[in-house]
């Protein structure tokens, strides 16, 4: 008879060494002041330390007059045009605009009419998965989280790769193009599987169109009949704008760099930036709004009352609610203090999806917790830059109006990510530079080492 390995089992041995093990992993907070420290890579402001330079993406949350940095409202650029700017141009010809974007991020420039059709129609042509991969890789042990199958297809087609150790510019270009291609499919397939296979579903495997975008193949794939209306798609695609880059210093980005710097190949990068992805302080933020939100639903009697809603939102801070972080997801960012641009553009699209679906009760929820939660933070606690909501907080929002499961709100996100991860890991690449290697200071003491009969 095979044996069956569980790997899900906690044993009381295992809980003895843990503790040994946290207890011998315990860092004096102080020394972290001591030290000068910058935790998380950023000042107390949260300014993050500087540790590279880009021409991809600037993000602007601050300006500095007679040395003093005083916060603004956020701007975003891709490749130095404002991101305002860029979504006014796509949306005044009534197009979709990922495909334009993600074109921008990776050669820098807007293309033109003849070079957009042409881009579209090489990631339609790169959009096929190998033969019997989904039969054979994906329905073959499907986890339960999506982003963990995402990272196994990721990796497995390395095997399919003739290639997939060359890191020269052309051929890291070609890899590029075809993972971006291909995450849609791999992100929906693969919840597909787990639907099926974990779910006890049925399983249904649409192909995609060579002439639907990005957005509106997702929709297709996704869905039993494959229907979705024109603002469907559009709003799917403006998200994915608003996630494909943001700077060269948020995680998942910068662990792009980080590996690609020791010479690695590009699927290796790729899934070690999915991996930082699926964190829920990253990727998985929009996740917990929505999980939040529901919490609010269920535990607020009156959602139009300001009170009780701020009421609700101080027993979060308070770790008496929900998963009792202490954290009021969606509100804040690790950069941005007045606004998050995304977040502004996204509201518009929120307004006008609520109406389509007639779920303008829920937008008004939205609205006011965006309201009252920066007020009740600055009551609460000491703050040190503003507190705004940010792109996660309407994300959640608009994927649930979507009819999006939450298991794909994070593959979502990586769908749009690895066209910013993709022109980073090819700077880095283009560049030649060190492999990066911070510092970290040992504030162990000295032991003197005892034979194993002296301990």
């Amino acid at each position: 008879m095979a044996s069956h390995y569980s790997f899900s089992q906690v044993t009381p041995r295992i809980e003895q060494l843990a503790a040994m093990c946290t207890e011998n992993c315990s860092i004096d907070p102080e020394l972290y002041s001591k030290y000068e420290v910058k935790r998380g890579l950023r000042d107390i402001n949260g300014k993050g330390v500087l540790a590279g330079l880009t021409e991809i993406s600037e993000i602007i949350s601050y300006i500095v007059e007679d040395n003093e940095m005083i916060p603004c409202e956020g701007r975003l650029y891709y490749r130095g045009y404002n991101i305002n700017d860029l979504v006014q141009g796509f949306q005044d010809d009534d197009r979709f605009g990922f495909e334009e974007t993600v074109y921008l991020l990776l050669f820098g420039r807007l293309p033109s009419s003849k070079d957009l059709e042409e881009f579209c129609a090489l990631l339609a042509d790169y959009r096929r998965l190998p033969t019997a991969f989904v039969r054979d890789i994906m329905l073959k042990s499907p986890s339960n989280d999506v982003m963990n199958n995402i990272s196994r297809g990721v990796l497995t087609l390395f095997s399919y790769d003739d290639y997939p150790n060359d890191t020269s510019i052309p051929n890291v270009l070609r890899q590029s193009l075809e993972l971006i291609a291909l995450m849609p499919l791999i992100s929906v397939y693969g919840y597909q599987a787990k639907r099926y296979l974990k779910d006890d579903d049925s399983l249904i495997i649409h192909k995609p169109l060579p002439e639907y975008s990005t957005a509106q193949n997702i929709l297709h794939i996704l869905r039993p009949d494959s229907s979705f209306t024109d603002l469907e798609a559009k709003v799917l695609d403006m998200c994915l704008v608003l996630h494909a880059e943001h700077g060269g210093g948020n995680n998942s980005t910068f662990t792009t760099h980080v590996v690609t710097s020791s010479g690695t190949d590009t699927y290796s990068a790729i899934a070690a930036a999915l991996g930082s992805l699926k964190g829920p302080k990253h990727g998985g933020a929009n996740v917990k709004v929505s999980g939040m939100f529901e919490d609010i639903k269920e535990n607020v009697k009156d959602w139009e009352d300001e009170e009780e809603v701020a009421s609700y939102l101080l027993k979060l801070l308070r770790r008496e609610a929900f998963d009792r972080s202490g954290l009021i997801y969606g509100m804040g960012h690790a950069v941005y203090s007045i606004s998050d641009p995304r977040a502004n553009i996204l509201r518009s699209c929120v307004d006008r999806l609520a109406h389509e679906k007639g779920m303008e009760r829920e937008l008004h929820l939205y609205n006011l917790v965006e309201k009252t939660a920066p007020q009740v933070i600055g009551k609460e606690r000491h703050i040190y830059k503003g507190v705004s909501a940010n792109v996660d907080f309407y994300s959640g929002f608009v994927y649930s109006m979507l009819d999006l499961p939450p298991e794909l709100y994070t593959p979502l996100f990586a769908i749009a990510r690895i066209a910013g991860w993709s022109a980073h890991r090819i700077e880095e690449l283009t560049n030649a530079g060190k492999i990066i290697r911070p510092a970290y200071k040992s504030v162990a003491r000295h032991n003197t080492y005892k034979k194993m009969n002296e301990r």
